[in-house]
């Protein structure tokens, strides 16, 4: 972290020529149960990591806004007062979609001054550890300081979602930036995504002589296209063909009638969004009365119906989870959105080397790329860290 902390500020003084006035850093997550459910009013589990964005700002004596970043070449400069999603793109659409949607949430865009930012990141992209709420994350917490906007959490998690919405073009929920902005250490996050409360909830998992393994398929995807935006989209529909508002009000005991007015494929989606609820809220109590060594069927059986049901898995995740599974893990699942990214494995600590070496030699003798694999520790959320 605190090479990151360096490199940000040597970064942030080579760009603009001067000295950041703070460094603002802000977690990725992984999802420990409750996937699809969270723009569906559904409940989710996540918890923030031990891999962190790191912005450095400082404030403009005019009204443009500069940002840069050590995973682009370019400058990105605008007028604040010009900001709107269709002038955004790229990667600086993240940062400054952040900007612009304070300015929804009550910013005056025309009287804040403008302020130049660098930004630079451990959290994998293209993995399924929100690299993008990271971003979001970190800089809403460093214009809501120098600003003065004084927004809670959970408005600075929808400011968060309102810019990967509408600037990114993403149709994702409100998990990623309340796990980012929420998050605590060796905790998970119980989100409720309809109501927006939330509880923190003790994992338990040093006291168990538990790791949470993430392996990194390499599978990059990208949430602004293609079968993210169809899943949600088959979501909405089998909730207005059942009359209902979201799929939250859909509980198990209606899958019978659902299956009788939904269309095959439907139905599945529909059905591991309802399940998955179930399991985020089984999981919840199960850590609750019998800690985390207890909660593996869970994990399997969510990756199945992701698998299965959701079809959002790709032979590559599937592989990871099955050989995590076979060679002792507790449980095991694909992390996020799905078409590629991460899988995590609960596991003893003890068998974590044996594990790492199994997956490598699965991915190999079945001709996949070398995955990333690496252990991740529940942490802080978004904060100032100068």
């Amino acid at each position: 972290m605190s090479d990151i902390r360096d490199e940000v500020r040597s970064g942030f003084t080579e760009t603009f020529g001067y000295e950041p006035a703070g460094l603002w850093s802000a977690p990725g997550r992984v999802n420990l149960i409750g996937e699809h459910t969270d723009y569906n009013g559904g409940f989710v589990l996540p918890f923030a990591i031990d891999r962190r964005t790191v912005v450095a700002l400082a404030l403009r004596d005019d009204c443009l806004a500069r940002v840069a970043s050590s995973f682009a070449d370019e400058v990105v400069e605008i007028d604040l007062t010009e900001l709107s999603p269709d002038r955004l793109h790229g990667w600086a659409a993240y940062p400054l979609g952040v900007a612009w949607a304070l300015g929804e949430h009550g910013a005056d865009l025309s009287a804040v001054p403008g302020f130049d930012a660098y930004i630079e990141s451990d959290v994998p992209v293209g993995s399924g550890l929100s690299s993008s709420a990271a971003i979001e994350s970190a800089v809403a917490i460093a214009l809501n300081d120098v600003w003065r906007l004084r927004l809670d959490r959970p408005e600075l998690a929808s400011v968060g979602q309102l810019a990967e919405n509408k600037a990114v073009g993403a149709p994702t929920g409100i998990m990623d930036q309340s796990a980012s902005l929420l998050g605590q250490k060796d905790s998970a996050v119980f989100l409720d995504c309809r109501s927006l409360e939330s509880q923190i909830v003790d994992l338990g998992l040093t006291a168990a002589g538990l790791v949470v393994l993430v392996m990194d398929t390499g599978v990059s995807h990208a949430h602004a296209t293609g079968g993210y935006a169809e899943r949600r989209a088959s979501c909405e529909l089998g909730a207005r063909m059942l009359g209902v508002e979201s799929l939250r009000e859909v509980s198990i005991d209606d899958l019978p009638r659902a299956r009788t007015i939904l269309d095959d494929v439907t139905f599945r989606r529909v059905r591991h969004v309802v399940t998955e609820d179930q399991r985020v809220l089984d999981t919840v109590r199960t850590l609750r009365e019998s800690g985390p060594a207890a909660i593996g069927e869970l994990l399997d059986a969510s990756h199945r119906s992701m698998r299965d049901d959701f079809e959002i898995s790709v032979p590559e995740l599937d592989l990871a989870v099955e050989t995590a599974q076979e060679n002792g893990a507790i449980g095991a699942r694909m992390t996020g959105g799905g078409f590629g990214g991460a899988a995590i494995a609960l596991i003893r600590k003890d068998d974590l080397s044996r594990i790492q070496v199994a997956i490598e030699g699965a991915f190999a003798e079945h001709g996949f790329g070398l995955p990333d694999t690496f252990v991740v520790v529940a942490a802080q959320g978004a904060s100032r860290e100068s």
